[in-house]
């Protein structure tokens, strides 16, 4: 590393710090986390796959392909069955078509090309606001 020895000797340490510590304001929350009873775990496990299940099945409806998760709050989803394949221009275009909104999958593959035509859509939320939401993905499955 060059520069200034003063900027190097900083740099040094917040790359220690942020190293060998960046966790540590989690702890606390893990700490508080792990003290909550067994049955908060099974409640929260109990609403993320009502509503995995409730927009599972709103996708579904809209004509879309479903990967049903067992990890994760994000239903993945195949757009071809819409006439779709380029998932960054379906994802952009969703809330002007529909008021909702996905995240194209191709972000995260190396070979983008592999997963264009799949985009996920968050499930983390109200059983009220997937409801909503499944009516107006219905809409795409009326669209030519």
């Amino acid at each position: 590393m060059t520069g200034a020895p003063e900027v190097v000797s900083a740099v040094r340490a917040a790359k220690q710090y942020l190293t060998f510590v960046s966790a540590g304001p989690f702890q606390y929350a893990v700490a508080e986390a792990l003290a909550l009873p067994d049955r908060y775990y099974t409640e929260l496990a109990d609403r993320l796959r009502t509503t995995r299940d409730l927009l599972s099945e709103g996708l579904r409806e809209a004509g879309l392909t479903v990967y049903r998760p067992a990890g994760t709050y994000f239903v993945t989803t195949d757009i071809r069955p819409l006439g779709e394949s380029d998932g960054l221009a379906f994802c952009r275009g969703l809330p002007e078509r529909c008021g909702a909104v996905a995240i194209p999958n191709a972000v995260f593959y190396d070979h983008r090309e592999e997963g264009a035509h799949f985009v996920r859509f968050a499930f983390c939320k109200r059983p009220e606001v997937i409801r909503e939401a499944g009516a107006r993905l219905a809409r795409l499955a009326d669209r030519p």
